[in-house]
């Protein structure tokens, strides 16, 4: 059976991976989001192997599976996405009625960006979707900025600032280290994301930083989001670099509105993640 596209009306719209192994899942899947998402491209998939052929088919925006696929497990096919596709980043949501104790029961996959309930139903479906989609605008919380160019450090912070984010920005990865500890001990509130260069003046690099927050100080990516900065376009360093815990990059010099919608996205995965631990 080869997966099913369904084209609305043409746009600047996104593209919409729904995998499910029942045809009634995956056509209310699909009838939510074309009340939700109007004007959207949804891709219908009922197995791994024809979610991995769309994927090669096209850019794809947004990716839901259930856990529980004919072929493979939604997990496996979370990571095929994350080895194989030459996106930097697909939010990845697992769509299952037991998401919630698959997940308590292992830690959140690096690959995995998000998961929803079934039993929360079909219309809270829409607007947790929608969310991923089409975010807020505004951005609100406190980014981390770790840059040791004082002009590009400006320039970005000024354009961060604008659109409602609180900036603190420190010129070496060991000072913006030493703050996250310092608060860490405090009991202070932790930054809500990240945002660093890959090359720094001192003695870590960007991504030192990464195997710093991520195995040393224990701030997993749901916790702590880190977008790196990026003017190598070497495909294996990029890889590298998302392996080492990024969350997402961005290239330089960066483009004002696609560094802002990262963020936003970012800030939108984190703030979930930390409700629901708040919540567990």
């Amino acid at each position: 059976m080869e997966a099913t596209i369904t084209k609305h009306i043409s746009g600047d719209t996104p593209r919409v991976l729904v995998v499910d192994g029942s045809k009634v899942v995956r056509k209310l899947i699909e009838a939510v989001l074309n009340r939700e998402l109007p004007g959207a491209t949804l891709i219908s998939c009922a197995t791994g192997e024809e979610a991995k052929a769309a994927l090669s088919a096209g850019v794809v925006d947004l990716l839901t599976t259930s856990l529980r696929l004919p072929d493979i497990d939604g997990f496996e096919l979370a990571r095929y996405v994350r080895q194989n596709s030459p996106q930097a980043y697909i939010p990845i949501i697992v769509v299952s009625g037991d998401a919630d104790s698959r997940m308590q029961s292992r830690e959140i996959s690096q690959d995995i960006t998000d998961y929803f309930d079934k039993s929360l139903g079909p219309d809270a479906l829409g607007s947790f979707i929608r969310g991923y989609i089409r975010p807020v605008k505004q951005a609100l919380g406190t980014v981390l900025y770790i840059e040791d160019s004082r002009v590009v450090a400006l320039a970005t912070r000024k354009a961060l600032e604008k659109h409602g984010l609180k900036v603190v920005h420190f010129v070496t990865v060991e000072d913006g280290l030493e703050h996250i500890e310092a608060a860490k001990k405090a009991g202070e509130p932790l930054s809500d994301l990240i945002l660093t260069d890959v090359y720094l003046k001192g003695g870590l690099t960007g991504k030192e930083l990464l195997e710093e927050v991520r195995s040393r100080i224990g701030l997993g990516k749901g916790e702590m989001p880190i977008i790196v900065m990026t003017g190598d376009d070497n495909v294996a360093n990029q890889v590298a670099l998302m392996r080492a815990g990024a969350n997402d990059m961005v290239s330089k010099p960066t483009d004002e509105k696609v560094l802002l919608a990262k963020i936003s996205f970012q800030l939108s995965v984190s703030q979930r993640f930390r409700a629901r631990m708040r919540g567990h």
